[in-house]
């Protein structure tokens, strides 16, 4: 905004002088009638200012120390001092963009998908909705570094960096909402240190009416759902929403919070809330998520400041009469409703297992001590299903070796060198004698320790327990506990990405030597339009960390041959394996070494921890991730594996992930190594990504090829 035919003065810097006043008036006079707005609800104008200086190099020391010894403006000194913010850093590019998202569209960081963003960056992007609309922002991908200290994107509903308007601030590889509404006016930054750059984000934009915040209202129906607005993408600032649910005056309420995420859990919660009648509540998740209302009236309001937003919330309320209120249903301890038939199935479907108390068992179930019931073929099988022992006590065993414990195991499982039974008595007082559970040493003796190889300790009178451990180690001596993030470069030195000419990244792999990697058999079977069982097709890389982002340390190499399991079967996935051999060795550094192969005797136990990488998608049908993923996971049961996903689990197969989902490997990870740590921090290779009922679901765990089912045929085939 400009004024014209005015010369400017001195005094007008000054808001007292009589100079300023007259001009302010005149120029009160010619605004007021057009009713400018800028991003806020009123008629006034915002007016938005960034303070840039200039410092030479041998300076910089000692203007940060100036500015680390200045304090913020007290609270009501902003409407005094205005609202702006003063970038004290050395960027080796600064760029504003100003875009009107009148026309949908998208932004994205220097370089992305190509190129890691560039270092030394402060970038803008000043986003503006016509009058009456607000801005929406959508990110489809986010891969920044670590540490928000060093590169970081943030959001404001503002026009300037103003910390209290800044809606978010993300860095590293966020798996949250990444959807972000703002009034008719948004900025997006980006600011990168000098070092560790990565591919950056790319995001969407478009505008949408302000009246479609759709909150609110009067709710009279005995059943119903409310959310904050615009779920389950996050909650735009400076937003109130009140629900007023009336039912019969003989019933009262209760709600369901199926998903809370309002802000930060504070005493009071002076920011985000949700108001129940007078009781706040905030943070991520609730202790109660079931809250009962002793009324058929209650308010609920929605309350957001201006500044840091969150996913918000999603809730389903159901009026009841006080007498029954599980009319049908069966009623836990946390009041929460299940179906009838879902009590006492020996599953914790309450999440308090209240529905599993004091049972009275069928013919096809066991009764527990403390009144479980549990089905009758969980009898005497190892495991202590009901909590406290008691379908693993007085065990007759008829056909099987009864432990000191007395539960009962298969006799081939006796002086195998695991401990089955859970005390070791079934180890004690074997034998040396050779079979298909001892570890076999080369000068033809066996030994029946649990997983001796590589372990440290030398267990075989030749040493062979201990020979060929130059595998499985890596350049960092503990790994970092995450799900789903960035690895480090050189973090995963044997995992390698295999490309099919034309098409880019097809499946990961593993690094068994320096001339054989191994991989899932269904990444080289051919379709209707590709011969992905041609080895010429294939480049493999090793030593990468970013795709499309080649170093020093990476290598790439063609196919010589692959062979796939002659027996691997596309419908059951049963063998899903292939060894690849490449056209030339490669020199084995810390960024490119093998892990370690199990012997057919090695023994990875259930709820054991366990490492997935590769750069697949990180969602269903997702984007394919540049930097490579790691994340640590849990070994499952075989029987409760095949439990959940339908009896389809060979012994040929191994699971792995959670329970509650949402750490898994996706599409493009197929081949990958599933990574194990012994005692002394010495990776082995447990399994390969082979298949999974979609991503990171609930009670979908993660199938993986059992590598130590194939040990004979790898050294058969490869020599390793």
């Amino acid at each position: 905004m400009g004024i014209s035919n005015q010369r400017f003065l001195p005094e007008h810097e000054d808001p007292s002088s009589s100079e300023f006043t007259q001009l302010a008036a005149q120029v009160s006079q010619q605004v007021r009638p057009n009713r400018l707005t800028g991003d806020s609800s009123d008629d006034s104008i915002v007016v938005y200012y960034e303070s840039k200086f200039d410092v030479p190099i041998p300076q910089q020391t000692t203007v940060d120390q100036a500015i680390e010894s200045l304090e913020p403006p007290a609270e009501n000194e902003w409407s005094q001092q205005g609202q702006g913010l003063t970038f004290f850093n050395v960027f080796s590019e600064r760029k504003f963009f100003d875009i009107h998202v009148r026309d949908p569209g998208f932004v994205h960081s220097p370089g992305f998908p190509d190129y890691a963003y560039p270092p030394n960056l402060n970038l803008q992007w000043r986003l503006r909705a016509d009058p009456g609309n607000r801005v929406w922002l959508n990110f489809y991908n986010l891969i920044l570094e670590d540490d928000c200290q060093h590169d970081f994107i943030k959001v404001y509903d503002s026009l300037a960096p103003i910390e209290k308007r800044a809606l978010t601030e993300q860095c590293g590889h966020p798996q949250k909402s990444l959807s972000f509404i703002s009034g008719n006016v948004m900025l997006l930054t980006l600011v990168t240190n000098e070092e560790k750059n990565f591919p950056g984000f790319k995001a969407s934009y478009y505008q949408i009416p302000v009246t479609k915040l759709n909150c609110g209202g009067t709710l009279t129906e005995d059943k119903g759902s409310f959310s904050s607005p615009f779920f389950p993408s996050n909650y735009p600032p400076s937003t109130s929403c009140v629900w007023n649910i009336e039912v019969a005056k003989e019933k009262f309420v209760k709600v369901d919070f199926k998903k809370f995420f309002v802000g930060n859990q504070s005493e009071h919660c002076p920011h985000d809330y949700v108001d129940i009648n007078g009781e706040r509540l905030c943070g991520n998740g609730l202790n109660t998520r079931l809250i009962t209302i002793k009324s058929n009236k209650v308010t609920i309001t929605f309350n957001s400041d201006s500044s840091y937003v969150d996913q918000g919330f999603t809730a389903e309320y159901e009026a009841f009469i006080p007498t029954d209120s599980c009319p049908g249903r069966f009623q836990c301890n946390n009041s929460l409703c299940i179906s009838k038939i879902s009590q006492c199935d020996g599953w914790n479907d309450c999440g308090d297992n209240s529905d599993e108390i004091n049972c009275t068992c069928d013919a096809s179930q066991i009764q527990c001590k403390n009144g479980h019931c549990k089905p009758k073929s969980w009898l005497c099988d190892g495991i202590d299903d009901c909590g406290d022992n008691t379908d693993e006590q007085n065990c007759t065993c008829p056909g099987k070796f009864k432990c000191s414990n007395n539960r009962c195991i298969k006799k081939t499982l006796q002086c195998n060198g695991r401990d089955d039974c859970g005390d070791n008595s079934d180890e004690l007082n074997c034998t040396s004698v050779c079979s298909a559970f001892t570890f076999h040493c080369s000068n033809g003796l066996c030994i029946s320790k649990l997983n001796p190889e590589c372990d440290g300790e030398q267990d075989c009178e030749d040493g062979s327990d201990e020979a060929n451990c130059d595998c499985g180690t890596n350049l960092y001596s503990s790994t970092r506990i995450v799900g789903g993030q960035a690895a480090s470069v050189g973090e995963w030195p044997w995992q390698v990405s295999l490309h099919f000419k034309g098409l880019g990244h097809m499946c990961g792999a593993s690094v068994l030597s320096d001339r054989w990697l191994l991989t899932a058999a269904h990444c080289v079977q051919d379709t209707k339009v590709y011969k992905l069982s041609h080895a010429d097709q294939w480049e493999a890389f090793l030593g990468l960390h970013v795709q499309n982002q080649t170093n020093e340390w990476t290598v790439k190499r063609g196919v010589k041959q692959i062979i796939a399991h002659r027996y691997y079967n596309s419908y059951t996935q049963n063998n899903d394996i292939a060894l690849m051999e490449l056209d030339t060795r490669v020199s084995l550094t810390e960024y490119i070494r093998p892990i370690c192969l199990p012997s057919s005797t090695y023994y990875f136990h259930s709820d054991q921890e366990a490492w997935i990488t590769g750069w697949g998608t990180t969602m269903e049908d997702g984007v394919a991730a540049s930097v490579l993923q790691m994340a640590e996971i849990l070994i499952f049961s075989s029987r409760l594996c095949n439990l959940l996903l339908f009896y389809r689990v060979t012994d040929n197969m191994l699971c792995a992930g959670f329970l509650s989902g949402g750490v898994d490997t996706c599409q493009g990870d197929s081949g990958g190594p599933l990574s194990v740590a012994n005692s002394h921090g010495r990776f082995f290779l447990a399994g390969v990504t082979s298949w999974g009922k979609g991503c990171a679901l609930s009670y979908r765990p993660g199938v993986y090829t059992r590598v130590t089912k194939y040990r004979s045929w790898i050294k058969e085939k490869s020599g390793v």
